[in-house]
């Protein structure tokens, strides 16, 4: 295990409205906002949202198994912000639900706002950690 000690700077308090691109807000407040890291909340209704519930095998590299959510649902999770070289990079998981039918996964490519969701980013100073892509995997994971 390899970790580095922050301290809690900023806290941003967001509200995005119907039909608002999540991850793509996101990354949009992240770059004005110059938030470097950070951890986030979210609470609230997505729609349209494409997840990965898991790995095909437990193997290297994985192979992602997709689910669409196309209609509404409640969603409750959380993620970080680190930069790749250029831009931030959100990575979240979280648990959306409708009805009885729950799953939990890891939101990748879209999602839109239903009704409202609200999103709370605390801002880490003090940690430099970046996203690279690591080859081993094919994914673009945390650095320290």
């Amino acid at each position: 295990m390899k970790y580095q000690i922050g301290q809690t700077n900023r806290v941003v308090v967001a509200r995005f409205e119907d039909g608002d691109k999540i991850l793509n807000s996101l990354i949009e407040l992240a770059k004005k906002e110059d938030i470097r890291a950070a951890i986030f909340y979210l609470i609230g209704g997505m729609k349209n949202c494409k997840i990965v519930v898991g790995p095909e095998k437990d193997q290297m590299p994985p192979v992602p198994v997709w689910r669409e959510l196309t209609d509404s649902q409640e969603v409750i999770g959380l993620g970080t912000i680190f930069w790749d070289s250029e831009n931030p990079r959100v990575h979240f998981h979280g648990a959306f639900g409708k009805h009885d039918n729950v799953k939990v996964g890891c939101l990748r490519e879209m999602a839109e706002t239903f009704l409202v969701l609200e999103a709370v980013i605390i801002e880490i100073k003090g940690v430099n950690a970046i996203r690279e892509l690591d080859p081993t995997s094919g994914l673009v994971l945390l650095k320290l």
